[in-house]
Parts: structure tokens; sequence; C-alpha cells
């Protein structure tokens, strides 16, 4: 379970420039099922995933996840939860060019120590999963839109990660592709993950597999509908 409580975010702060991206959320994720984020762009959708996500801190506040307090802890332990419990799917798909399918599915698992045969075999078998085994040594950059998305997912997935954060997954993709990635996120779910999606498209906070929506706007938490 993820807590977050009177969660703040500002950008620059105590300049000219300064930027509130976040006030006083206060959120309890359940584990399981697909958790949609919608607003419009600016409204704190990214920022928060970040923040769950422990890629960024908050300004203010308290993140708590299975009872224990993330916000506070030092880089190295909170580098360490994020590897082990979260995914992460990014809007661009971050994928590292000149570098083929399998090495960027492996990448993340690096640092973990894992032997090479074992990663190896555990990044083919995600591939296969994904429809992507013939792709394994193309470089990424020939891929289409929506092989790299699958790549990513296939990536996020290499440390069997609790939780799959993905920001806007469909937002490069035509309808078609779309169905597909959100299925191959529901089948995630279903497998007892943890799914969290931020998103404007339609397409995705209104399908059947959504059991949550949060609305946001200018940084405020505006709206709570579970399905």
């Amino acid at each position: 379970m993820i807590e977050l409580r009177a969660v703040s975010k500002r950008f620059n702060q105590g300049r000219p420039n300064e930027c509130r991206a976040l006030a006083d959320i206060d959120l309890r994720l359940e584990r399981g099922g697909v958790t949609v984020f919608t607003g419009p762009s600016g409204s704190g959708k990214t920022t928060l995933l970040t923040l769950i996500g422990c890629l960024a801190r908050p300004t203010s506040g308290r993140i708590v996840l299975d009872g224990q307090l993330l916000s506070n802890l030092p880089e190295r332990f909170l580098t360490e939860v994020r590897r082990h419990t979260f995914g992460f799917v990014f809007q661009q798909f971050n994928l590292i060019r000149g570098l083929t399918v399998l090495e960027n599915v492996m990448l993340p698992a690096y640092p973990l120590g894992r032997p090479h045969r074992a990663l190896t075999a555990g990044a083919r078998a995600l591939l296969e999963r994904f429809d992507l085994e013939p792709k394994a040594d193309s470089k990424v950059e020939w891929l289409s839109g929506g092989e790299a998305q699958r790549t990513a997912l296939a990536r996020a997935l290499i440390n069997d990660p609790a939780v799959l954060v993905a920001d806007e997954p469909t937002a490069n993709l035509d309808s078609r592709l779309s169905r597909e990635v959100l299925g191959l996120l529901d089948d995630l779910a279903a497998q007892g993950r943890t799914v969290l999606i931020s998103s404007h498209d339609p397409l995705v906070f209104e399908a059947a597999r959504v059991c949550r929506r949060l609305e946001l706007r200018d940084g405020r938490l505006i709206g709570d509908r579970r399905c």
C-alpha cells in the first residue's frame, strides 16, 4: 500500500520563477488493479507519479510504502526501493539508441548483480511474452512505435516490480496499438501487480479494466472515482 500525506512539490523554490506543481495531496493506493491519473497538461500527473515512484522527493509531506517512510530515506536506500519495487514506462520510451532491444531490456537489472546467463534468459522470456523475440538483436531505433512501447514494458518488468508506473503510455500510439498496450497492462494487473497510469486519453481512463480514476487540476486532487 502507498500512502501520501499532505504531499506538495515546488520547483525553483524561493526564486522568482517558483512553480507549485502539487499542493497538499492526501492519497491511499491499495495494492493491485489499474489506477489512472487524469487531468490536463500541467495538472501535476507526471510529477505525482515521479514522487510515488521515488524518482523525486516531495518539497513537503510524507510518502509511505507498506509502512516504511520513504520521503526522508538517504538516496542510496531510496534507489534500492526504486529498483526492487517500481518499473517505469516513460512517455518518450527513453530507450537507449545504439543498443539492441535485448540490451535495453537488460539494462535496469545490471546494478542488481544477477548472473549474466540468468539475466539474459529472463530478458528473452519477456521479449517472447511481448512478441519481440525476433527483434532481440535489432537496434531500438529501427523499431515501430508499438514495438518500442512493448520494449519499454519489457524493460520495466525485468526486475519483477510490484508496481508499474506508466506515464502517458499511449500518447505516441494509434488507437489499435493503444488498445494492445492497455491489454498488456490489464494482463499485468491480473497477475497481481499495481498499475499506475497517467493519461488524458479517454481510451485509457474510460477502459473497463480501470478500477480507479483520480483527477488532478492545478496540482490538486479534485476527483476520486472507483469503477
